[in-house]
């Protein structure tokens, strides 16, 4: 059964005064009053048989009624056990049912009220075990304050106050300070004991941390419940169901005590008896019997229909020795028999006596075709060939199976049984001895059963094939040549295009400009200007790019000559003009551009561009200024199409470097010409100017 859930104190601060104890008195001779209305309720209850009934009409709210209306009944019977023998012990010493239960609660919380009365306690009770207990510890303290703390001559006193308890009664709402109305803070029960607010929950629920709110006791995972073998707990909000595990079966149906009753399907007409026939109630089903009976020598079916007792099979020899019975319709006649011959014998041709039968007698072959058969006197017997034997259930020559029965003892490989013998056979890749019995390995190279190579191995072959081929996987003797080009690294076996050819492979190079490499695989680019073979003129400077060469020519401009090293026609890929003003020229002298250059780069078309590439590096000295250090400014002034470059700052070594990276992806040929400005700035002002142009050529080409 389930316990209430804990109760919660809600405790408000206050002071108490003279006046509020004595109002304090008033309260209590009215909660006394209200505790005598309370038991004298409790001693004239509504009738539990009826409760109960009710309850089990009505689910959870019917059980919790039940167990509520049966607690009132038996409380005063707990109390009135407390008032007369100060203890709870049960006259008849039952502990265990629910009745005793409640009265054994009902005399503790009653010896609780007498005790706190005893030692002069206070009658509001603040210990969390319930409302309803409560209510008992309150009128047992009370009735105790009563007959104790009153002598006689203070019974002017007693009645003045209780006229001036029932004038107040009378004149303010008992309920109006109560601070539980409306439910007061909490979810369910609420109780207004004076000094605190205590909350309680409903039977079958606990009350959460917060002392206010209350959830629902899961009994099956606790193990509170009462559900019986071969039933399962199923919990409910605020209790619990046993649910039985296997149905009641054909004929039964389950009651609310979760038992199978017999359903008597006479009484209930849900039988199928003919008119002719009455029904009869059994356990789980019933059954038809016939209005009409049969007379002597027939017995009726389930249909009603007589049917004939076939005597001669249900009486025990009905008739004398030396005779045969026979059945008739409703009765038997006896018959005289005539002479039975055993096994082996017949009656002679009168029918007087018993003679031998010969079984070996032609065309007969009891024995089986090319057996010997003997005759005896009512029987015969057998002499079997070899590799058969004698059966007695089927008294013939059965073939005796060697292979069964010497298993792995008289053949190799396979043993395989004939009428009267057996031979031996082998599994592929094997022949059979020359003594019949063993297997011995083939060689099934020797018949070049492999298109390359052949291995014979024990049982078998295994063809395997050379290098660059692979063995075929439709007859696994074929050799297929591999395609190393369509393999998935074919793409990385070659940097321009792969050749397949039997066996092998070949790389192979643009016709132009590239030569294939030593390690067959990857293309080099073909110096023109080294090797001479360019059509450059006198005036003009070869330039190697990847694939090809350019001939470019560069003219210095006007007030600039070409450096040193390019008078000295020493091979570079730059050209550069240095200023060279004229006496007295002070336009030339006053212009910042101090040299320009012409470089040639050469770049393959990137195929996987996922981040910038560095292809020039501007490596500037920085000019003495006593003063103070200029700062470098480097800028691409012309020839950027598409933004596809840019210019950033290092430092790098002690110097200050321009790197000139490829930041978009460009699909060659391609061809452009960057200018790029170094500038020397002092006091914002540009003092000195580096001009340089570079000459970029994109090849079509990845390498």
């Amino acid at each position: 059964m389930r316990v209430p859930g804990p109760e919660s104190v809600v405790s408000r601060p206050g002071f108490s005064t003279r006046r509020e104890r004595s109002v304090g008195r008033h309260s209590e001779l009215r909660e006394l009053n209200r505790a005598r209305a309370a038991q004298r309720a409790l001693l004239i209850p509504p009738s539990p048989t009826l409760l109960c009934f009710q309850a089990l009409l009505k689910g959870m709210v019917r059980e919790q009624c039940c167990h509520s209306q049966l607690e009132e009944l038996h409380c005063a019977t707990g109390i009135n056990l407390a008032n007369e023998q100060d203890s709870c012990a049960t006259p008849h010493g039952d502990n265990t049912s629910l009745e005793a239960t409640f009265v054994k609660r009902c005399c503790h919380c009653c010896l609780l009220g007498r005790a706190a009365q005893a030692q002069g306690q206070s009658c509001e009770y603040t210990l969390m075990v319930g409302y309803q207990c409560g209510l008992v510890f309150r009128a047992c303290c009370v009735k105790g304050q009563e007959t104790t703390d009153f002598a006689p001559g203070d019974i002017g006193d007693i009645q003045e106050a209780a006229k001036i308890s029932e004038i107040e009664e009378e004149q303010e709402d008992p309920y109006l300070n109560d601070r539980c109305r409306g439910g007061g803070p909490c979810k369910q029960q609420c109780r207004d004991t004076g000094e605190e607010v205590v909350c309680s929950c409903f039977v079958g629920y606990q009350l959460l941390p917060d002392s206010v709110s209350c959830e629902d006791i899961n009994e099956c995972v606790m193990g509170n419940h009462n559900c019986r073998l071969g039933e399962s707990c199923v919990n409910t909000v605020g209790s619990f169901r046993c649910q039985r595990d296997s149905s009641c079966g054909t004929g039964y149906e389950l009651t609310e005590d979760n038992d199978c009753k017999d359903i008597d399907e006479c009484e209930s007409g849900i039988h199928n008896c003919l008119p002719d026939f009455i029904c009869q109630n059994t356990l789980g089903s019933f059954r038809c019997r016939p209005k009409l009976q049969c007379k002597s020598g027939f017995i009726q079916d389930a249909l009603g229909n007589c049917i004939d007792i076939n005597e001669c099979l249900s009486i025990s020899a009905p008739c004398p020795v030396g005779q045969t019975c026979i059945n008739t319709e409703g009765s038997y006649t006896c018959q005289k028999n005539v002479p039975n011959c055993g096994r082996g014998y017949h009656l002679n041709e009168e029918g007087t006596r018993c003679v031998d039968v010969d079984e070996c007698a032609a065309p007969s072959e009891p024995c089986g075709p090319g057996h010997l058969c003997v005759n005896s006197p009512g029987s015969f017997r057998c002499e079997c060939k070899a590799g058969y034997y004698f059966d007695g259930i089927s008294r013939t020559c059965v073939d005796i199976n060697e292979c069964r029965r010497y298993p792995g003892r008289l053949c190799g490989h396979k043993c395989e049984n004939t009428p009267g013998s057996y031979f031996c056979s082998c599994t592929v890749g094997f022949r059979l001895s020359a003594d019949g019995r063993s297997c011995e390995d083939v060689n099934e190279c020797s018949s070049s059963p492999c298109s390359q190579e052949c291995a014979n191995v024990y049982g078998s072959y295994q063809c395997y094939c050379r290098r660059g081929y692979q063995l075929s996987d439709v007859d696994g003797v074929t050799c297929e040549d591999i395609d190393e080009c369509a393999l998935p690294t074919g793409g990385h076996i070659c940097s321009y295009r792969c050749i397949n050819i039997p066996g092998s492979f070949q790389c192979s190079c643009p016709s132009s400009g590239y030569r294939l490499a030593p390690n067959g695989r990857n293309c080099q680019d073909i110096d023109e200007c080294v090797t001479g073979i360019h059509n450059c003129s006198v005036n003009e400077t070869c330039f190697n790019i990847q694939g090809g060469f350019r001939c470019l020519a560069f003219e210095c401009p006007k007030n600039y000559r070409r450096s040193a090293d390019t008078l000295r026609q020493e091979k570079t890929d730059t050209v550069r003009c240095i200023k060279s003003c004229r006496p007295n020229d002070v336009t030339c002298m006053l212009d910042p551009v101090h040299t320009i250059s012409h470089t040639v780069v050469s770049l393959p078309t990137f195929r996987e561009f996922t981040r910038p590439e560095e292809i020039i590096f501007l490596r500037a000295i920085m000019p003495v200024y006593p003063a103070n250090h200029a700062d470098i400014i480097f800028d691409i002034t012309e020839g950027n199409l598409r933004d596809s470059f840019d210019i950033i700052k290092r430092y790098m070594d002690g110097m200050t470097v321009g790197v000139v990276r490829q930041v978009r992806p460009i699909v060659g040929p391609f061809h452009a010409v960057l200018k790029l400005e170094m500038n020397y700035v002092v006091g914002g002002v540009v003092s000195h100017r580096n001009v340089v142009n570079v000459h970029i050529f994109v090849s079509e080409y990845w390498f």
